[in-house]
């Protein structure tokens, strides 16, 4: 029996999310789910005990930055990620293509992971300003991608065969395939391209995946739907990619120049992806977001923003616009309320705005902590409430209320 089995248990009537169970060898993940990101063997600010504390299900590390520091050898002889780490729960790794993607075209236009990952929200002309552009500094090949280390300048490569054979020692239980992830900038026939080499590489990372590494520990291999916000590119890699024998499917890529853009995208591909299998969708992880993406069936998605942004005093608070609070502005200076009355973390339970504020004034590391254990936790407590709506027939009124401001 596979030790990777994925349950649909629940259907909604009126969208198209869906309850699930995914178990893995280190245990259960409850779909829909949000997944923490440890880029490197860490989520930022808080240990694994934390983690566990606060409902995280399952977290994602980096494959690019592991391998650079310290190095996947290192892990491998450490006993793997889990060991590495001390996290004894689910664990995805990424394949480095966004990485790779942000060394080249994300360099060359500007568009970033958080910032301008979608171009029409921050420019309602969907241009960017020169200043943001910047020179490639990778070389992309049929045979895969060189680059140059950010650490030492050392010059290195990525084939599909060699980041899958990387991912092996990593041991991460679920991985990814490499990808050429294409910019919201790029025209069509650069991402048709790119779609097509991420097709041919995809079949190169399972050839490698089934073939002599396959007496490897236990994982899962996910394929990468690419195609941009072109719907015909979509429609063809989501059949090609949902046509090979993948344990699950991520859309990755640009998801275009807006959120509505985005959801497009989504609509395009999902109903093309073979129903019994996981769906995650990289990269993604706003309020609104999620909603978006767990009514169109999305499983698992990613996102460092909660984390990268609860480090620099944007809270979540679900009475602030766009549900983010700036512990910086000096109405929290005297404030004795907690980030969010709603929220159970161990943060809001004992800790005002007005002290988070100090401390991040101060620029003492609790505040790191605190705000990183407050914003994970908020996700995860909705997370759940979207489980329970899902099986009681009520997301779109749970949705309703969350964005009814």
């Amino acid at each position: 029996m596979s030790e990777f089995v994925f349950t649909v248990t629940h259907r909604d009537q009126k969208t198209q999310a869906r309850l699930g169970i995914y178990q893995t060898p280190h245990g259960v993940i409850k779909t829909p789910a949000f997944v923490a990101v440890g880029t490197q063997a860490s989520v930022k600010a808080i240990a694994p005990d934390d983690l566990k504390t606060i409902g995280t299900q399952v977290i994602i590390a980096n494959t690019y930055h592991l391998h650079l520091r310290p190095g996947e050898d290192l892990i491998a002889q450490m006993g793997g990620l889990h060991r590495f780490m001390g996290w004894n729960g689910p664990m995805m790794t990424d394949s480095g293509g966004f990485q790779v993607f942000s060394l080249g075209a994300g360099n060359e236009h500007g568009v970033g992971k958080i910032a301008s990952i979608f171009p029409e929200e921050q420019d309602p002309g969907g241009h960017l300003h020169p200043a943001a552009r910047g020179e490639s500094l990778v070389k992309l090949s049929e045979e895969g991608v060189e680059f140059r280390s950010h650490i030492d300048g050392s010059k290195r490569k990525f084939t599909p065969e060699s980041v899958i054979e990387i991912q092996r020692k990593l041991g991460a239980d679920i991985i990814l395939v490499l990808d050429e992830c294409t910019s919201p900038l790029h025209d069509y026939e650069y991402t048709r391209r790119a779609m097509e080499r991420t097709h041919r590489w995809a079949k190169r990372a399972l050839d490698a995946f089934r073939g002599k590494s396959a007496q490897a520990s236990p994982q899962a291999i996910y394929g990468i739907v690419q195609g941009g916000a072109y719907q015909d590119l979509r429609f063809e890699s989501a059949k090609f990619i949902a046509n090979l024998k993948f344990d699950g499917i991520a859309i990755g890529g640009s998801l275009g120049k807006s959120k509505r853009e985005m959801h497009q995208v989504l609509e395009w591909t999902m109903p093309l992806l073979p129903p019994e299998k996981p769906v995650h969708l990289l990269g993604i992880g706003t309020i609104e977001d999620i909603f978006e993406a767990v009514e169109r069936g999305i499983d698992t998605f990613d996102c460092v923003a909660p984390t990268r942004q609860g480090r620099t005093g944007w809270l979540l608070c679900r009475e602030s616009e766009d549900f983010q609070l700036n512990i910086y502005n000096s109405q929290h200076r005297q404030d004795s309320n907690p980030i969010d009355p709603s929220c159970d973390c161990y943060t809001c339970q004992h800790h005002s705005r007005a002290y988070l504020q100090h401390l991040f004034k101060a620029r003492e590391p609790l505040a790191m902590r605190l705000a990183t254990l407050h914003n994970l936790r908020f996700l995860e407590k909705l997370m759940e409430e979207i489980r329970a709506a899902i099986a009681n027939g009520t997301l779109k009124e749970l949705k309703n209320e969350w964005l009814k401001a």
